[in-house]
C-alpha cells in the first residue's frame, strides 16, 4: 500500500493541475448522470423475493386481477346515511370511475351485491377496494394521480384515500420534503461548524469538496444500477449524510495532518508526502472496514437493504477516492494557503494535539477498572431495553396523523367488523375441486380470529357456510383457487403473525399447494428471512473487520478489543432506540407513535454505525500504533495518540452527528430513528469509548495489547500493511509560489 501511496503522492505534485481538471470532468460526468437518478429508483422493497407471501401476491396478479392495494374511504356526510339515494349514486359512480382507470383491476364496494362487509357498523362509512397493477414506482405513481383525481369532498360523501399503494405514496412524498428541510438544516450548520473548527474558511471548505464529490459520484452509481435492479429511493438519504459525513471525516484527517506537519517546517511536497503516506494509509483502512461492514447488507434478500449496500459501498469508495487524490492535488496547489481567510481562535485550533484528551487517558490508565466500570454499567443499562424488542415492517403508523392513508388505516381498524384490505390472501397452484375447497375453507374459518373466509364455493364463518355470490365467484378459475381469509387482530401485531402461521399450518386440499400472502405473511416472511441471513452477516462482519484490523496492527489482541467495545457502544444505542421508539419515551415530543422496532432499519442501523465506529478505531489506533511502533510504551502511545486523534475524532463525529440528528426532524418515524439512533451510536463511540473505554483497554491489556502468535507475525511480516515508520526521505522543496503548479518532481514510483 505504501508504495500505491507514495506513487500517488508524487503523481499529485507532478500533475497537480492535470490531476485537478480530470477531477472537475469527473464531477461534471458524474453531476449530469446523478441527476437522473431519481426517476431510476424504486420505492417498496421491504419484502424477500423468494418468500411464499411474494409468490402469491405474483399468482394473485397473474390469475386473479391483483390483491387490493388501494382503498377509498367513503363517508356520509353529517344527516346523510349510505342508503341514501344521493349517496349510493356517489358512490356507485366512484366505484365505476376508479374501475375505469388504466392498470387498477378488482375494484370491489359496498354497492355491489354482497358488499356489506365493506360497511362499518354504524352505516356512515363504506369501503372500495382496487388493486393498482405496476412495480412499486408505478403503484406509487398512480395511487398518487388517483388519490389527486378522486378524493376529497365529492358532494353528498367526503373520500379518503388509503391502503399499500397510498401508504407509499405518502411516504415517499414525506420522505422527500423531510430530506430537503434535512439538508437545509444539516450543509450550513456544517460549515459554520468546520469553520469554528479549522479557524480558516479555506481549510473548512476541503471537507465538503470530499462531500460534494461521494454524492454525485454515488447518484451517477444509483443511475447505472436503478436501471439494472431494483434499487430502493430510500437509499438518498444515506448516500447524502454518509457522503457528507466522510468527506468531513477524512477532509480532518488530512488537512489536520498536512497542517501540522507544515507547521513543524516541512516544505509543501514533503509535508504532502507524509500527509498521504500516514493519514492516507488511515483513510484507505477506514473505508475498507466501513465498505466490509456495508457488503453484509448484500446478504439479505429484500432490495431495500441492499440497496443501502449499493450505495453505502459506492459513497464510501468515492469519497476515499476524492480524499487521495483531489484533496492531495488541491493541498499542493494551496500549499500554505490552506490556513487564508483566517479567523481570529485558528491559533488554538491549530494546535496539533488536544492536551484534555491525553489528560483523560492518563486519568483513566491510572485507574482503568474504576474509571471504566462506571461507563460500562450506562452502556449496558441503555442497552437492555433490547431484550424486550420485537420487530416489524413499516406501515400507516410511521406517517404522522394528517397522512390520509393512516386516517382510513385508523377508521378501517375502529370502525369495521374486520379488515377486509388487509385480509390474509391464499392461492392455491392448482385445481381444486368444490367439495375438497369447501372443506378447506370451513377448516380456516374455525380458527380462532377469523372472522369470514370467502371462496368460489361458498363464505364461511365459524365453520358455517353460505352461499357464494358474485364476488366470491370471481375467486375461482379452472386452474387455480383464491381465498380471502379476514381476521379480527390488528395488522402487523403479534396476534396476527400468530395467526398467518396458524393458517399455515391448515392442510392444504391434496395435489397442490396453498400459497399464503397479504400484508401480515409478508411481515412473518420478511422477518424470517432477515433473520435467518443475520447470524451469516455478523459472522461476515466480525471475521472482515478482524481480518483487517490484523493486517492494519500486526496484532490478534486489538482486532477483538476493538469488535467488543463497538458491540457494546452500538446495542447502547440500539437498547435506546428501543426505549424511544417502540416503548414511546419521548414520543410527545418527537410526534411519532410508538410501534416495533423496523426490521430492515435496524439491521441497516446496525451495519452503518459498526461501519463508522471502526472508522474512528482506525483513526485513533493508526496514530497510537506509529506512535508504539517509534519505541514508545503503551501508556505514552495511548495518551500521546489520543491528544493527537482526540480531536479529530470528536470533530468529525459531532459533524457527522450533526447531518445525521438533522434527520430527526422526519415525519416518518423509521427515518426519525436512523438519524437519531445513528447520530447518538457515533457520539457514544467517540467519547465513551475512544475516551475511556480504550485507553482503559489497553491499559489492561499492556505489551499484551499488541500480541499474536509468531506463525501470524510471519503473515504479517509478509502481506501486513504498516506505516513503514518515518515519511518518505525529504526531496529539495520546491519554491512555494509553485509548489502546487507541478514544479516539484519526485522519483517516479510503481504501485507494487
Amino acid at each position: 500500500m505504501l508504495s500505491c501511496l507514495s506513487w500517488l503522492s508524487e503523481l499529485v505534485l507532478r500533475r497537480t493541475r492535470a490531476v485537478l481538471l480530470a477531477s472537475l470532468v469527473a464531477v461534471l460526468v458524474m453531476g449530469a448522470a446523478g441527476f437522473g437518478a431519481f426517476g431510476a429508483l424504486q420505492s417498496g422493497g421491504f419484502e424477500d423475493p423468494d418468500a411464499p407471501s411474494t409468490r402469491a401476491a405474483a399468482l394473485i396478479d397473474e390469475k386473479f386481477g391483483g390483491e387490493a392495494n388501494l382503498v377509498l374511504l367513503v363517508r356520509a356526510d353529517d344527516g346523510e346515511r349510505l342508503d341514501s339515494p344521493a349517496v349510493e349514486r356517489a358512490g356507485r359512480e366512484l366505484a365505476a370511475g376508479l374501475a375505469d382507470e388504466p392498470g387498477v383491476t378488482n375494484v370491489v364496494s359496498r354497492w355491489d351485491a354482497g358488499g356489506s362487509a365493506l360497511t362499518s357498523r354504524d352505516g356512515t362509512q363504506a369501503l372500495i377496494l382496487a388493486h393498482v397493477g405496476g412495480d412499486s414506482t408505478e403503484r406509487t405513481d398512480r395511487a398518487e394521480e388517483i388519490t389527486a383525481k378522486w378524493t376529497g369532498d365529492r358532494g353528498p360523501v367526503t373520500v379518503l384515500a388509503g391502503g399499500r399503494a397510498a401508504v407509499g405514496n405518502d411516504i415517499t412524498q414525506q420522505v422527500s420534503k423531510d430530506l430537503a428541510v434535512a439538508e437545509a438544516i444539516a450543509v450550513p450548520v456544517t460549515l459554520v461548524l468546520l469553520v469554528i473548527a479549522f479557524g480558516s474558511v479555506t481549510a473548512a471548505l476541503l471537507p465538503l469538496a470530499i462531500g460534494l464529490l461521494a454524492v454525485l459520484g454515488t447518484f451517477a452509481e444509483l443511475f447505472v444500477l436503478g436501471n439494472l435492479t431494483d434499487v430502493s429511493v430510500f437509499s438518498v438519504n444515506l448516500t447524502t449524510a454518509l457522503g457528507l459525513g466522510l468527506g468531513i471525516d477524512y477532509g480532518l484527517l488530512l488537512v489536520g495532518r498536512f497542517r501540522e506537519r507544515l507547521a513543524q517546517g516541512d516544505a509543501v511536497p514533503d509535508a504532502l508526502r507524509t500527509t498521504v503516506a500516514t493519514a492516507g494509509r488511515t483513510i484507505a483502512f477506514s473505508a475498507a472496514t466501513v465498505i466490509a461492514a456495508l457488503a453484509a447488507l448484500l446478504l439479505f434478500p429484500p432490495f431495500f437493504l441492499r440497496s443501502f449496500a449499493y450505495a453505502g459501498i459506492g459513497v464510501v469508495a468515492i469519497a476515499a477516492v476524492g480524499a487521495l487524490v483531489v484533496v492531495p492535488a488541491l493541498l499542493a496547489l494551496l500549499g500554505h494557503r490552506v490556513n487564508s481567510g483566517r479567523l481570529p481562535w485558528a491559533e488554538a485550533v491549530r494546535r496539533p494535539d488536544a492536551p484534555v484528551w491525553g489528560r483523560l487517558a492518563t486519568t483513566v490508565m491510572r485507574r482503568p477498572a474504576l474509571t471504566a466500570l462506571p461507563v460500562l454499567a450506562v452502556l449496558l443499562l441503555a442497552a437492555s431495553p433490547l431484550l424486550g424488542a420485537t420487530f416489524g415492517n413499516p406501515d400507516e403508523r410511521v406517517l404522522p396523523g394528517t397522512a390520509q392513508s393512516r386516517q382510513v388505516a385508523e377508521a378501517v381498524e375502529e370502525d369495521f367488523a374486520g379488515d377486509a384490505s388487509s385480509a390474509v390472501q391464499i392461492v392455491t397452484t392448482g385445481p381444486v375441486g368444490p367439495g375438497d375447497l369447501g372443506a378447506y375453507a370451513t377448516a380456516l374459518s374455525r380458527l380462532d380470529g377469523v372472522v369470514r373466509v370467502q371462496a368460489s364455493s361458498g363464505v364461511y364463518s365459524g365453520g358455517e357456510a353460505a352461499p357464494p355470490g358474485p364476488a366470491e365467484a370471481a375467486l375461482g378459475r379452472e386452474d387455480a383457487q383464491r381465498l380471502t381469509v379476514t381476521t379480527e387482530p390488528a395488522p402487523a401485531s403479534g396476534a396476527a403473525q400468530d395467526l398467518v402461521r396458524q393458517i399455515r399450518e391448515v392442510p392444504a386440499p391434496d395435489g397442490v399447494t396453498a400459497l399464503v400472502g397479504g400484508e401480515d405473511a409478508q411481515l412473518v416472511d420478511t422477518k424470517a428471512a432477515i433473520g435467518d441471513r443475520l447470524p451469516a452477516a455478523i459472522a461476515w462482519v466480525a471475521v472482515t473487520t478482524f481480518v483487517l484490523l490484523f493486517l492494519f496492527t500486526g496484532s490478534v489482541v486489538q482486532p477483538l478489543r476493538a469488535l467488543v467495545l463497538n458491540t457494546i457502544s452500538l446495542t447502547a444505542a440500539i437498547g435506546a432506540m428501543v426505549w424511544i421508539f417502540q416503548d414511546g419515551h419521548l414520543s410527545s415530543v418527537l410526534g411519532f407513535t410508538p410501534m416495533p422496532m423496523d426490521t430492515s432499519m435496524t439491521v441497516l442501523l446496525f451495519c452503518i454505525v459498526f461501519g463508522l465506529s471502526m472508522d474512528y478505531e482506525v483513526f485513533v489506533t493508526s496514530r497510537i500504533k506509529e506512535l508504539h511502533d517509534a519505541g514508545e510504551g503503551t501508556e505514552a502511545a495511548v495518551s500521546r495518540g489520543l491528544s493527537r486523534t482526540g480531536r479529530i475524532v470528536t470533530m468529525a463525529a459531532g459533524l457527522l452527528a450533526v447531518s445525521l440528528f438533522a434527520f430527526g426532524t422526519s415525519e416518518i418515524s423509521f427515518i426519525q430513528m436512523f438519524g437519531l439512533g445513528s447520530g447518538l451510536a457515533i457520539l457514544i463511540d467517540a467519547v465513551a469509548v475512544r475516551g475511556v473505554l480504550v485507553p482503559a483497554a489497553m491499559r489492561l491489556l499492556g505489551s499484551a495489547a499488541w500480541y499474536a502468535p509468531e506463525v501470524l507475525r510471519r503473515v504479517h511480516r509478509r502481506v501486513g500493511l504498516d506505516e513503514g515508520g518515518a515519511p518518505p526521505p525529504p526531496q529539495a522543496p520546491a519554491p512555494r509560489e509553485t509548489a502546487g503548479a507541478g514544479a516539484a518532481r519526485g522519483p517516479a514510483a510503481t504501485c507494487g
